[in-house]
């Protein structure tokens, strides 16, 4: 595990959106730095499909939900 220095008002938006989102501040840190970096190598994919296909790749029984 490594430290990386990050703008004060960028840390402000991770501490924000690791409350609304139930994550620690690392971990909502990690989870944009993933997605960006996905993102970034797949550019033509949206961010659901980015959300679908690492869900897909995590052998986990997720609840579906059906719209009515």
């Amino acid at each position: 595990m490594g430290i990386v220095k990050i703008d004060d008002v960028l840390h402000e938006d991770i501490r924000r959106a690791s409350a609304v989102m139930c994550r620690s501040i690392n971990a909502q840190a990690e989870f944009w730095m993933k997605i960006g970096m996905l993102a970034e190598t797949n550019p033509t994919l949206s961010f659901n499909e980015i959300i679908k296909a690492q869900l897909a790749a995590v052998p986990a029984d997720l609840p579906r939900l059906s719209i009515a």
